[in-house]
C-alpha cells in the first residue's frame, strides 16, 4: 500500500511542478523554490515515503512533509471554495484540486504515527513555512488566483494563521501527544 501511495505522490508532485511552469517562467530565480507550494509539500512526503520504505527516518523531512501537506491541503480547498463563492462557479480543475489537496491534508494526518519528529525538526519546518509566507505575500510570489486578486491581503492574513495552526497541530500530534503518552506508560 505504501508503494502505491509513494507512486501516487510522485506522479502528483511531477504534475504539480508542471502545473506551475507558466508562473515559474515569470518568477525571479531567487524566489523559484518558494512558488510551487503544493508540489514541494508532496515532494517532502514522497521523500519521507522513500526513506520509510528503506527503513530509515529523516525527521526534518517528516516535519516539512507534515506541516506543508496539512497547510497547503487545507489552503487549496479553502481557496477553491472561495473561488466558487466569488465566481458562482468552479472549473473541473478546481474540484480536482479540492479533492487532491484535501487528500494531501488527510494523508499528512494518517501517516502521523510514523513520523519521528522532535521540536527542533518542527522548528525548522515552521521557519520554512513562515518564510514562505513572506516570499508569497510580501514579495508577491503567491499562487495566481485571478478572481481572488482583490482579496490578496485577506488571503495573506488567513494563510499566516493557517500556517500557525498547522505548526501547532503538528506539535500537538507529533510531539506533545507522543511525549505525554510515554509519561503515562
Amino acid at each position: 500500500m505504501i508503494i502505491i501511495v509513494f507512486l501516487i505522490n510522485l506522479i502528483g508532485t511531477i504534475y504539480g511542478y508542471y502545473w506551475y511552469i507558466d508562473q515559474l517562467k515569470d518568477t525571479p530565480l531567487i524566489f523559484a523554490a518558494f512558488v510551487p507550494d503544493s508540489p514541494t509539500a508532496s515532494l517532502f512526503f514522497t521523500i519521507f515515503l522513500f526513506y520509510y520504505l528503506k527503513g530509515k527516518s529523516v525527521p526534518v523531512i517528516e516535519a516539512l512533509a507534515f506541516v506543508s501537506l496539512l497547510k497547503y491541503g487545507i489552503w487549496a480547498v479553502v481557496m477553491n471554495v472561495l473561488t466558487l463563492t466569488v465566481n458562482g462557479t468552479l472549473s473541473w480543475e478546481g474540484y480536482m484540486l479540492m479533492a487532491s489537496h484535501g487528500a494531501m491534508a488527510l494523508q499528512a494526518l494518517l501517516y502521523a504515527p510514523l513520523y519521528k519528529i522532535k521540536l527542533q525538526h518542527l522548528a525548522i519546518a515552521g521557519v520554512f513555512l513562515l518564510h514562505n509566507e513572506i516570499i508569497d505575500y510580501v514579495y508577491g510570489m503567491m499562487p495566481v488566483y485571478g478572481s481572488l486578486a482583490a482579496y490578496t491581503n485577506h488571503i495573506g492574513y488567513f494563510t499566516f494563521w493557517l500556517s500557525v495552526f498547522c505548526i501547532i497541530t503538528v506539535y500537538y500530534v507529533s510531539i506533545y501527544k507522543k511525549d505525554n503518552l510515554h509519561h503515562y506508560r
